[in-house]
């Protein structure tokens, strides 16, 4: 019995500590989590008519868990004949492949994709960059400069900014400094090596492994550290490196230094997501084309709702000579925008998708994991496993486009900063790649920063979905999440646990599990952990207790709602279909209401 007066329950500022705390995105480590079940069912050949109205008993569920037997709670705990296999026993088959902040690695226990099995030559091991020299604004606009950029692992555009005229001195150290020198940044610590190699701290072997220690700092101290280096190089006659130390405070150096290499210290994720704050520096990049802007219609990380720190806000990067970008693909292989704001270069190296599971099985060889771990490939194990490498320099003004799923690691060549953001083209390729990731990172216990069920429901009720293949598989992935809920709701009831009505705020966060950190999706299982109420998932409450002693459970949306916006999304779908308009990949309408 779902109880809508709740509220009364529940203080209005206890509800608020629902709301998951804010994260910054990490591309050299995140937080591992939990696997569950997968929601991920791609069948093409489903049919239209035959879902149209849903219901998890005709047939239509997609899910590989039986619903026939379901789980249930009392005060022995779950019973019946799938009992608590079925939600309690679901991630048996992962372990947990990395020893946080060591940096040793289990062995690999997950069967990585093989990639191609084509035998590639010489020169198709080192293939030419695509890149573009623009110069005109009705070339940047064009139809053609996208569909170019969706069609390559990685392109680099030439000549953008200056064409349209951005003001990248919004973005430079100087004025970030007169702005907010408090603003609170992450420092990495690094040896500076050559780009094409990566030592120990010995220097005695090339390794993969990539060093990278993690402090904060503000954005004060680093322009001074960035500008005093740069000095240095300029007045050092004899070309010797500057032995310039980058200090949190007068009581703590981070930069330990090493007689065989140089440390330089990376400021990076500055996060310029405060609207207010950096209204010039964010309305500048309006004038980007609508493919690769921050927010629009046609960006799928637009239509979450919420900020993910790096991911659907900017995030700025504070760069001298050395500092490196270790390897990785973007969370949930979105796509990536990344401009040079200068006045140095970058050097950059990237792999198409399709290779990543011989990299991930390389990653494992060299003691190191493809997902948790902070690593730098080495080009002739690479090469020898016949994966090509894209390589080539990122000049100022430069905008490099990182396509679904591209693995990439950059190097900075001189002092600059970048300014990057992801973005998710409402395509196929992209949303499938998303959800495959989605489901990988469950059984690598890898937090997704990007909650994908709350995403594809919104796209579901925000956007006209246009082509066929991607219409299935979004549709297929809302069957599975809507069995699952209606199969959660089932047990509890048939257990006699009460349901309190929760609703969801307009932009609320989703939420994850504080355990495992699986995205937790309308039926949340709370409990109040040193006076704070604290989500969990349906697996993690029922192994916390069998009979969810202490727990709440609350239901962020009523299940008519979203099956009538499962079917309003079908028939919107079939009209569309049977008025005869054309599908064209990567072309979307937001829906007016």
């Amino acid at each position: 019995m779902i109880d809508k007066n709740c509220d009364s329950q529940l203080p209005s500022n206890q509800r608020l500590i629902l709301r998951p705390q804010k994260r910054e995105k990490n591309i050299f480590k995140q937080q591992p989590h939990d696997h569950q079940q997968s929601i991920y069912n791609n069948n093409n050949n489903d049919s239209i008519t035959r879902n149209n109205n849903y219901s998890a008993t005709n047939g239509t569920n997609t899910d590989s868990t039986s619903l026939n037997s379901e789980p249930k709670i009392s005060s022995k705990g779950i019973k019946g004949s799938s009992g608590a296999n079925e939600l309690n026993n679901a991630s048996k088959e992962t372990q947990d492949q990395e020893s946080s902040n060591t940096g040793s690695l289990a062995k690999p226990i997950l069967n990585y994709p093989p990639g191609p099995a084509r035998k590639l030559s010489v020169e198709e091991l080192s293939p030419p960059t695509p890149s573009i020299f623009v110069q005109t604004e009705a070339e940047i606009f064009s139809p053609q400069l996208q569909e170019f950029c969706l069609a390559n692992p990685i392109v680099v555009i030439r000549n953008i900014s200056r064409v349209l005229k951005l003001n990248l001195g919004l973005f430079s150290t100087k004025t970030l400094v007169d702005h907010d020198s408090g603003h609170l940044i992450e420092v990495r610590t690094q040896l500076e090596q050559p780009s094409d190699q990566n030592w120990d701290m010995e220097k005695k072997n090339k390794i993969w492994r990539c060093e990278s220690p993690r402090r904060f700092s503000k954005i004060g101290k680093y322009a001074h550290y960035q500008a005093k280096t740069f000095q240095d190089h300029l007045t050092k006659a004899d070309g010797e490196s500057t032995e310039e130390e980058f200090s949190i405070n007068d009581n703590c150096t981070i930069a330990r230094k090493n007689s065989l290499f140089r440390m330089v210290t990376f400021g990076t994720n500055v996060d310029l997501s405060d609207t207010k704050k950096w209204k010039a520096q964010l309305d500048e990049l309006d004038k980007l084309p609508m493919f690769s802007r921050v927010v629009s219609a046609s960006n799928m990380l637009s239509h979450v709702g919420h900020p993910i720190l790096g991911m659907n806000t900017v995030q700025l990067y504070m760069k001298v000579p050395g500092c490196r970008t270790p390897g990785h693909q973007e969370n949930n292989n979105f796509c990536s925008v990344n401009i040079n704001i200068g006045p140095g270069d970058c050097e950059w190296f990237g792999v198409p998708e399709e290779y990543w599971g011989p990299i991930a099985r390389l990653c494992a060889e060299n003691s190191t994991n493809f997902v948790h771990g902070s690593w730098w490939p080495n080009l002739d194990d690479l090469h020898s496993y016949n994966i090509p490498v894209y390589r080539f320099i990122q000049k100022p003004g430069d905008l490099v486009w990182v396509n679904t799923g591209t693995v990439h690691w950059v190097q900075a060549i001189g002092w600059c900063n970048n300014i990057a953001w992801n973005v998710g083209p409402i395509t196929t390729k992209q949303f499938k790649s998303a959800i495959e990731r989605y489901e990988w990172n469950k059984l690598e216990r890898y937090k997704s920063i990007v909650p994908m069920i709350h995403l594809t429901w919104n796209l579901a009720r925000n956007v006209e979905i246009q082509e066929e293949e991607l219409f299935y598989v979004i549709k297929n992935f809302m069957t599975t999440t809507l069995s699952y809920c209606e199969r959660i709701i089932r047990m509890l009831q048939d257990s006699n646990i009460e349901i309190k009505w929760h609703g969801k705020a307009l932009h609320e966060a989703a939420h994850y599990c504080a355990d495992c950190e699986i995205e937790v999706f309308n039926i949340l299982f709370v409990k109040a952990i040193e006076k704070k109420l604290v989500v969990h998932c349906a697996k993690c409450a029922i192994e916390t207790s069998q009979v969810l002693e202490n727990f709440v459970v609350l239901q962020e949306y009523d299940i008519h709602y979203l099956k009538e916006t499962y079917s309003n999304f079908i028939q919107t779908f079939k009209n569309r279909r049977i008025l005869g308009t054309s599908y064209t990949s990567g072309t979307v309408r937001t829906k007016t209401n």
